[in-house]
């Protein structure tokens, strides 16, 4: 593992755990991509780039008419100098032109891994964990440098690339894309794996082969969104959970965001991905600094289960932060379909006590405790206590709980600010808003503008005294409206298309002083569910609130999607009461519990109204998932059945030694006469004996992954298996 440069064919080799990426400094200070993939020992050349006389693609060099930045696959391309490709950097002069001419100046070989600054992203706990290179671009006419920084994990096949832009000349540019990544393939032999969707319909899968031109993927809504998740990959036609090679690019950012693939007449593919360039810029004046957030690149040989495996560990173990990072989450209950805006503090006492009766951990009041709140109308900045709901006060209420020996979380939602409350009549210029236009609503709320230093410091310090005035364990922090009329107050004229990217950096710098001022509280994220589920946001709350849709046969497809990328431990998923109320539908208690013990396991429901027979089922359901819980939220996850692509699911957690396993099996819709089920697990070790307990049956490791298991004939629709296996 490391990083080599050969000075004879200026040539850089960076290896990871099994992972190989190479590139090239050629005459004239280019820097030329070789080759990105299954690691190699030393790398001679053997694909060498090849040149040819290609018709109306510009020459740089004058005496090479083979030489063309147009069909040169490149590191960082910028734009002007014969490469009518998308660039990776667009960026505007004083004098109005947006020509950049990059070349190689230096570069820096370094063990471990700077911070960047601001920002959240991957980081190592030694020195000799990772290695970085800095490669530093030079444009001569503006002095603008440019660093490529690369760190190559030695645990994992991934590595990280992000760029900063130094101005080190006279005059002010203005920055109007600056991608985290430019990977150029000399092929276009591939399939992009996405993960779309919309509110209560997060991630799920699609997959199609690259055309000629540029696809992408994208949001422009001032969150990562429920829309698009930023994440691509690469895949062979015929990638599999198991076999083919997945190149594969995650953005540690939580804003607007683009990933693009042009395949371009040569058949060549270049990826970039990074802040979204749509109603962006940032002025970047003499002697100032830009850093842009940094793009996780994971590969692997034998397909997308290696590909998960990767992306959940170095997540788990090196991104994720805090006490919260090792430790098992606890199982909580959540009032909100409970109740809605509808309560009274006994009627939330009660829920607490009856979940205690059952074993459930954790209590979280969720909205509508503050302010006025008795609809989504108003109240939004008011973060002091409704006394009308809770004439004892949060302290007196949460002292209740904890007595049961429970612990107490609460709800908030402190980027947004509704019209009517206090805070909004006190400053109504602290909204995210473009004089003379109308303020559009969402959710009948509007958006905090924070990309201002006042209105940041003014949420941590009203947090702040909410956390401090209880014993507060928990928070579920949500985000429940995109931007519209993008603009600040606070900015200049020249500065108003920084607003977007300013917001995210006050947001981060909220959650990094909250989160150190209070270790002790688990954070949750969520943004009606699902809609930030990122990997910024991962670096300051372990755990994300996976959908706003509960419905157990609907988070088939979320969670699954969700697994592509995302750790377990970091997807937090409920039992319902039903009719669903998002898809009213109904499903056996029993299904719903499985489906839910598959992540961060919790109730959504009003416990005290259940029949008899309904809380000796949960306090079961209880009693298993912390049997089983440390095998899901730190086991390793395989991919069964794919519910994208039959009427059933299947997966399976199992240990790091492989001792244990808990599988699951979902089937959607019944089917007259139909055909027995027998599943093939995974990820055992195949000369040794499992014990399935509810089976009553034991088996070697080789026989249920070669052979398989029977599933149960099942009747009806909605109905579910879920196994627990011990080594004998």
């Amino acid at each position: 593992m490391g990083i080599t440069f050969v000075e004879q064919t200026r040539t850089f080799h960076l290896q990871a755990n099994d992972m190989s990426y190479v590139f090239q400094l050629l005459d004239g200070g280019y820097v030329a991509h070789l080759y990105w993939g299954k690691k190699v020992n030393r790398y001679h050349h053997s694909n060498a780039i090849r040149y040819a006389d290609r018709g109306f693609s510009g020459n740089p060099i004058a005496s090479d008419r083979t030489f063309s930045l147009d069909t040169l696959p490149q590191e960082y391309p910028s734009f002007g100098h014969t490469d009518y490709r998308l660039p990776a950097v667009h960026i505007q002069l004083e004098n109005g032109s947006t020509v950049m001419d990059l070349r190689y100046h230096s570069h820096r070989i370094e063990k471990g891994k700077p911070q960047l600054n601001g920002l959240p992203a991957t980081y190592v706990e030694n020195e000799d964990e990772a290695e970085t290179l800095e490669i530093t671009l030079l444009d001569s006419l503006t002095q603008l440098r440019v660093v490529l920084t690369y760190t190559v994990f030695e645990k994992w096949n991934a590595m990280t690339r992000s760029v900063r832009f130094e101005n080190n000349g006279r005059e002010s540019l203005k920055i109007e894309k600056a991608a985290s990544v430019n990977v150029d393939f000399r092929s276009a032999n591939f399939e992009m794996l996405r993960l779309p969707g919309a509110h209560c319909r997060e991630r799920h899968i699609e997959q199609s082969p690259l055309h000629t031109g540029v696809q992408s993927v994208e949001s422009r809504r001032g969150a990562s969104s429920h829309q698009h998740n930023p994440f691509i990959a690469l895949v062979d036609e015929n990638t599999t959970e198991d076999t083919g090679e997945v190149f594969a690019f995650n953005l540690v950012y939580s804003g607007n965001f683009l990933a693009t693939a042009e395949v371009d007449q040569f058949s060549q593919t270049r990826v970039t991905m990074g802040i979204n360039p749509f109603d962006f810029s940032w002025l970047l004046q003499a002697g100032e600094n830009f850093q842009t957030p940094e793009v996780v690149m994971v590969y692997s040989s034998n397909g997308l289960t290696e590909m998960s495996h990767t992306f959940h560990r170095l997540y788990q173990q090196r991104l994720c932060r805090g006490v919260f990072r090792d430790l098992e989450r606890p199982i909580l209950i959540n009032n909100w379909e409970a109740t809605y805006f509808d309560f009274h503090e006994d009627k939330i006492y009660d829920i607490a006590k009856s979940g205690k009766e059952l074993g459930i951990e954790l209590f979280v009041l969720d909205d509508g405790w503050f302010g006025k709140r008795d609809d989504d109308n108003s109240s939004l900045g008011d973060w002091f206590v409704d006394e009308k709901k809770l004439p004892n006060g949060l302290e007196e209420l949460a002292r209740k709980i904890t007595k049961l020996d429970m612990q107490f979380g609460l709800w908030f939602e402190p980027e947004m600010v509704s019209e009517d409350s206090e805070l909004y009549r006190q400053h109504p210029d602290w909204c995210i808003h473009v004089p003379n236009r109308r303020r559009s609503k969402s959710r009948n709320q509007l958006v905090l503008d924070y990309s201002r230093h006042d209105v940041c410091n003014e949420m941590i310090k009203r947090i702040s005294a909410i956390l401090q005035q209880a014993p507060i364990t928990y928070v579920k922090w949500d985000m429940n409206r995109h931007m519209t009329e993008v603009g600040s107050a606070q900015l200049s004229k020249n500065r108003q298309r920084e607003t977007g990217h300013r917001y995210m950096l006050g947001l981060y710098r909220v959650l990094e002083e909250l989160t150190i001022a209070f270790p002790h509280v688990l954070f949750e994220s969520c943004s009606g569910g699902g809609g930030r589920f990122d990997p910024g946001m991962l670096y300051y709350m372990p755990q994300t609130w996976t959908s706003d849709n509960t419905d157990a046969i609907s988070r088939l497809k979320i969670q699954y999607g969700t697994s592509l990328v995302y750790p377990i431990r970091s997807m937090g998923a409920h039992v319902s009461a039903v009719p669903n109320h998002q898809v009213h539908r109904e499903t056996p208690i029993e299904v719903r519990g499985h489906v839910a013990m598959s992540g961060n396991f919790g109730y959504e429901l009003d416990v005290t109204t259940l029949s008899s027979e309904e809380h000796q089922v949960i306090k079961e359901q209880v009693a298993y998932y912390k049997t089983i819980r440390h095998i899901v939220q730190f086991g390793e996850m395989y991919r069964l059945v794919n519910p994208f692509k039959q009427q059933d699911a299947a997966w399976m957690f199992v240990t790091d030694d492989q001792s244990e396993a808990v599988f699951s099996y979902v089937k959607v819709l019944g089917e007259a006469n139909e055909p027995f089920k027998r599943i093939k697990l995974k990820g055992l070790i195949k000369t040794k004996k499992y014990h399935i307990i509810e089976l009553s049956e034991s088996y070697y490791g080789d026989e249920l992954m070669n052979i398989g298991v029977n599933i149960p004939q099942l009747t009806g629709d909605f109905q579910s298996v879920m196994w627990r296996l011990i080594e004998e």
